[in-house]
């Protein structure tokens, strides 16, 4: 994973994007290996697009992603499809093709509640996954099946099993980055969004003070300070935001006075103490949008910066960057060969299904409101690391 903080290219208005990895030297010719041209039809369907990303991708190099999102948004209407994108998406995916866009739990709602027949998921296989619990009629499918997540990875179903045998009467909240064999064994799922409402809600419906939070340490950690409720934890991190530490944000604040520092709670609590504002994607999109600070930094991954940078070009991003590699692979030809080919359907048993859909379909229950901020600030909770 490639880490990159305040580099010239930054400095210099540019971005820290995929392109870095693989994007533009790998995909500058991704279109014409289809067989698709930029022709004078694409550039009338595509112009109004390239507004919104001009920012992150240079003019001579538009016409070689105009033609796979002129060609996806084609199929998309041809196969009554839609491409929900999370916020960690690339621009040219986020802003040109994405028809849903947000965090994990607005893309949750929108895969319940799309009419559409299919559902291509420019995101990772938990996202597919949880789209497909909640759609089990719908052909969901993933760009690419390489796609996965570090803290996915970190639990199975089996760790669930024995935790709820060491802790029998106390209640599983399961983060959503999470596979559905996870989900199952659960009893509420939460995404960074609401952790902290349906740990208190959780709480409060078993009559109880402990609430098991799982899988991400740090998400638990920084959820126990703000709620009082104790948590028992597991040791799952996220590789992206694990690796922000509170000596980074020391030395952007001296490279940069007067730059607001936003977090993700993924984050380590250290970093959560030194920012000035922390919550979900949502939270932190809400702010720049709403607050409209003069220079910003978003402790998150990198692709977020250039997503909210498109919506508020008065403020100034200063761009750590930490990639996520799994987001990264997917891309715009991943989605055009999947929706061509219908290839990479998502599946899950019936019973793995149905029991994953109750966890999730709790945490849709509940009443929708703002995504929580996390208070800054504030002393480490202790969690109990089972």
């Amino acid at each position: 994973m490639a880490r990159i903080i305040d580099t010239p290219l930054h400095e210099a208005g540019g971005s820290c994007d995929a392109r870095a990895i693989h994007g533009a030297w790998g995909a500058l010719d991704a279109a014409a290996r289809r067989g698709l041209l930029y022709t004078p039809e694409v550039k009338a369907k595509t112009d109004h697009l390239y507004e919104k990303v001009k920012h992150v991708i240079p003019a001579i190099e538009w016409p070689a992603y105009a033609p796979l999102i002129a060609a996806i948004n084609d199929m998309k209407r041809a196969k009554n499809a839609v491409v929900l994108a999370h916020n960690y998406m690339t621009s040219e995916i986020f802003h040109c093709v994405g028809d849903f866009r947000g965090d994990s739990l607005q893309l949750a709602r929108e895969a319940a509640e799309t009419e559409a027949a299919v559902i291509v998921q420019a995101g990772v296989h938990f996202m597919a996954e949880t789209s497909k619990i909640l759609a089990p009629e719908k052909t969901v499918l993933i760009p690419d099946l390489r796609a996965g997540c570090s803290l996915a990875a970190s639990i199975t179903g089996a760790d669930v099993r024995l935790i709820k045998a060491r802790y029998p009467d106390v209640p599983v909240v399961t983060y959503v980055n999470t596979s559905a064999e996870v989900k199952a064994e659960s009893d509420v799922t939460c995404t960074s969004s609401n952790a902290a409402a349906v740990v208190e809600w959780a709480a409060r419906t078993w009559n109880t003070d402990r609430v098991i939070l799982i899988p991400d340490e740090y998400l638990a950690r920084n959820v126990a300070a703000q709620t009082g409720v104790k948590i028992i934890a597991w040791h799952g991190r996220c590789e992206v935001h694990e690796r922000f530490t509170a000596q980074d944000i020391a030395e952007m604040r001296a490279a940069h006075p007067g730059v607001v520092v936003l977090a993700h709670p993924e984050c380590p609590p250290d970093v959560m103490a030194a920012a000035d504002f922390a919550g979900s994607t949502a939270a932190l999109q809400h702010y720049v949008e709403e607050r409209r600070p003069a220079k910003v930094v978003l402790l998150t991954e990198c692709s977020m910066s250039d997503n909210v940078a498109a919506a508020s070009p008065s403020t100034d991003f200063v761009r750590p960057c930490n990639l996520c590699p799994h987001m990264k692979r997917i891309s715009l030809e991943g989605i055009y060969d999947a929706l061509r080919e219908l290839k990479h359907e998502v599946t899950i048993p019936e019973d793995v299904r149905a029991r994953a859909r109750q966890a999730i379909q709790r945490m849709l229950d509940l009443p929708k409101e703002k995504p929580r901020a996390f208070k800054v600030g504030m002393p480490e909770a202790a969690v109990e690391l089972v």
